[in-house]
């Protein structure tokens, strides 16, 4: 999921938000955050929803499914 990674980067750096402190956040080691932008690895569900709640950004939106980075600007079938 290269598109996962190159999201991950970019919202942690929009936001000024180091590796390390993500890392923490989420209970990994450095490394293992790292290896989710280098695409060295993905992230289990409850992570990357751990990841989309702390950026108030949809799945959809990281994992490149919706360029709408908003989750209520995601149109819903009714």
């Amino acid at each position: 999921m290269q598109i996962l990674a190159k999201r991950l980067k970019e919202l942690r750096e929009s936001r000024r938000v180091y590796q390390k402190e993500m890392a923490e956040y989420l209970g990994l080691s450095p490394r293992g955050y790292q290896d989710y932008e280098t695409n060295q690895n993905d992230p289990k569900l409850k992570t990357l929803i751990a990841i989309a709640d702390y950026y108030n950004v949809s799945i959809d939106y990281l994992v490149g499914r919706t360029d709408a980075p908003d989750f209520r600007a995601v149109r819903t079938e009714e």
